[in-house]
């Protein structure tokens, strides 16, 4: 008889096991103790702690393209184990070897007191006398996450996945695993359910997590990938059971492969893996106070100050003396605290492929880009610009000073996309560069936002020192981590908005950096409302941007919808404001002043969907945020013949709520009632396109 680890932490549920031939295998993880009756004698071999291919090494079974029965993986023992405390919380190190290859391994689970989350990654290191040649090592791998329960996988499991692109982020599907092609036919077939993402966005199709319910059981497993590239994560079938396996980049999926030399070490890309009692909501409210403690200490998500960004339906890249200076008054009558000048300030007419200087237009800034500042700062707004400081225009003056090793490089040529070069953060050079930029902007300009922009996907990754395309794409990703980490440590009070092409890279090892993100370039407000809905179930609601931008030719209902858009989260205004009538822009004054009164509550507050996760096909849309006794709760009306709606608020069912329609103040056109009985408030909304921000509290 082998031994056991047993670990109950944070209402997490962890069993291993160590055979008496050394293997080791991972039994357990959830909310509930392991009812040992539901792993047969006969599975348990498929519960292997991690998975690890190397070229040249065997794979067994009818594997497809599935990353399971791995060699040495198959081959690992256990080595070591170590149970400690941090100031995060319990850590758990388990330890394997090889003893053909030398190379051992260490899988690291991470807990934080007080969140049903752990954050996992493995530790390659090489104590062979030869190199070990890495196509796929599991960051985290689990294996019965179907085992509770009497039904059928086919009929019990529900995976939620977050689909995402240019102008259509956040688009969460849920499906049943026949609907995506994987059966219960077999005990271990080879089709897998699987989202990967290759290249330098780490968002371009999906977002880098999931939610996998087991609706019988009543519980759910939660992941996300905190990684700014390439990333896998699959389900599969083996021993009759399913299994996930979560990692970074491999060669199959992603082109990266890794030589580790005698005496190397290898870090896997890290994800938070979690598990509770409930569904979605209650996945999401774990995630959200993970979040929370994982993300760098700073001022902007206690205060989250109202953004003004001259782009989106108003200058659209394109500033100027002139044309700023009526719009920051404006923006200072309503209460915005920054202001942000977008795009084009750097450049006469067009700049898309000249971009890499970052030097003020002379054209654009007759008196100097200073006096524009200046100004901004005069009427009591924090000065902000836009950058686009990892690539280089095809165009542009700085490539003078340069060569190949500044650049993402493939099969001898250097990476080219939408008229950019990708910059190699690897490069000292580049660094250098990087912070000047940052040093001229910050203490010659005295700006206190950036908003860093990433137009380009530089794909599969460069040949540069580097031992496949993807290995340089994954050193590259780590150094432009770092680079970051370095500039707020020397600009703490500085703050750096993420932005690629709207929302292309929201992933937590950007987020746990910047307090912002960028959702959407969505240009359709009414369209903008389900991804803004969407956006607190990927990260917090104070770190998501939402544009609110109030078009000349619209009416009051257009204000409303914009402004509620983005109240419950955090406001990106813009929009032509001084040329507004007098009314509208009373209405946006209107709601920032409202805003100004409830986001001290964003920052503790959880996110709730009364209807479910929208999608743009909804004829409704709602989203709460709920802190101590006050809920919050946007509703939207897109579309459809009926004016009514009724909310499920189950949490507050047989309570007396007091109910005010909080923004617009004078809600003409709008009614509401609190059935407290049922526990549902029933919106009616008259017209089309049109929403309400309600506040609700406890009696």
């Amino acid at each position: 008889m082998g031994k056991q680890i047993k670990i109950l932490e944070n209402g997490l549920y962890l069993e291993f096991e160590i055979t008496d031939s050394g293997d080791v295998l991972f039994l357990h993880f959830g909310p509930r103790q392991l009812v040992s009756e539901t792993i047969q004698t006969n599975q348990k071999t498929g519960f292997r702690l991690m998975e690890l291919q190397l070229t040249g090494e065997d794979r067994d079974e009818y594997h497809g393209r599935t990353h399971r029965a791995s060699y040495p993986g198959l081959r690992m023992v256990y080595d070591a184990h170590k149970d400690t405390r941090n100031e995060a919380g319990r850590k758990l190190e388990l330890g394997l070897r090889d003893e053909i290859t030398g190379l051992k391994a260490v899988q690291h689970f991470q807990f934080y007191d007080g969140v049903q989350t752990v954050r996992c990654w493995t530790v390659l290191k090489n104590e062979g006398t030869a190199d070990a040649e890495v196509e796929y090592v599991s960051s985290f791998a689990l294996t019965g996450l179907d085992k509770e329960g009497q039904l059928d996988r086919d009929d019990k499991m529900r995976l939620h996945v977050a689909h995402n692109g240019w102008q259509s982020e956040l688009q969460w599907r849920s499906y049943k695993l026949p609907e995506l092609g994987m059966s219960h036919m077999k005990d271990r077939g080879s089709k897998r359910v699987s989202c990967s993402n290759t290249g330098s966005w780490s968002a371009a199709e999906h977002i880098p997590m999931a939610v996998l319910q087991n609706e019988e059981a009543g519980t759910s497993l939660f992941w996300q990938i905190e990684h700014n590239g390439s990333w896998h994560w699959e389900i599969i079938e083996q021993s009759d059971l399913l299994t996930v396996l979560i990692s970074g980049p491999t060669e199959h999926d992603n082109h990266w492969w890794l030589k580790l030399a005698p005496g190397a070490e290898f870090v896997s890309v890290p994800l938070a893996i979690g598990s509770v009692v409930g569904g979605f909501e209650e996945s999401i409210d774990q995630l959200t106070a993970y979040r929370r403690l994982i993300r760098r200490p700073n001022e902007d998500n206690k205060l989250l100050r109202v953004i003004f960004n001259d782009y989106m339906n108003c200058l659209w890249g394109d500033p100027t003396t002139a044309k700023l200076l009526p719009l920051i008054d404006a923006a200072a009558e309503v209460g915005c605290e920054y202001f942000c000048i977008d795009a084009g300030w750097y450049a006469p007419g067009e700049w898309w492929d000249g971009v890499g200087e970052w030097l003020p237009s002379e054209e654009r800034f007759p008196e100097g880009i200073k006096y524009v500042l200046d100004y901004i700062r005069e009427k009591g707004l924090i000065p902000g610009l836009w950058l686009e400081l990892e690539v280089m225009g095809i165009n542009s003056p700085k490539l003078a000073e340069t060569d190949d090793s500044w650049f993402f490089m493939r099969h001898g040529k250097r990476v080219k996309d939408r008229s950019r070069y990708q910059l190699d953060y690897r490069n000292p050079k580049v660094i250098a560069h990087a912070d000047e930029v940052i040093r001229r902007l910050v203490e010659d300009y005295g700006v206190g936002y950036i908003k860093m922009d990433y137009n380009i996907n530089a794909g599969i990754g460069t040949e540069t020192d580097a031992d496949s395309y993807g290995d340089g794409l994954l050193q590259h990703n780590r150094a432009y981590l770092a680079w970051l980490d370095k500039t707020f440590a020397k600009y703490p009070s500085l703050v750096i908005e993420n932005c690629s092409s709207g929302g292309m890279r929201m992933d937590y090892a950007m987020l746990s950096r910047h307090s912002i993100q960028s959702t959407s370039d969505q240009e359709d407000y009414v369209k903008y409302a389900a991804i803004a809905a969407s956006s607190p179930a990927v990260l917090t609601p104070e770190q998501s941007a939402i544009w609110s931008y109030p078009l000349r030719e619209g009416d009051d209902e257009e204000v409303i919808f914009n402004m509620v858009n983005a109240l419950l989260l955090r406001v990106h205004q813009s929009g032509h404001l001084a040329e507004l009538s007098p009314r509208r822009r009373e209405l946006v004054k209107e709601a920032l002043d409202y805003y100004k009164a409830i986001r001290s509550d964003i920052p503790a507050a959880r996110p709730f969907w009364p209807l479910g996760l929208p999608t743009q096909q909804d004829d409704w849309v709602s989203y709460g945020l709920r802190h101590e006794d006050r809920i919050y709760l946007a509703v939207w009306r897109i579309k459809g013949s009926t004016g009514t709606v009724k909310l499920p608020l189950p949490r507050w069912k047989g309570q007396q709520l007091q109910v005010k329609c909080a923004y617009p103040a004078h809600a003409h056109g709008s009614d509401w009632i609190w059935h407290e009985a049922e526990g549902l408030l029933e919106v009616s909304l008259q017209e089309e396109r049109t929403a309400r921000l309600f506040e609700l509290r406890v009696m």
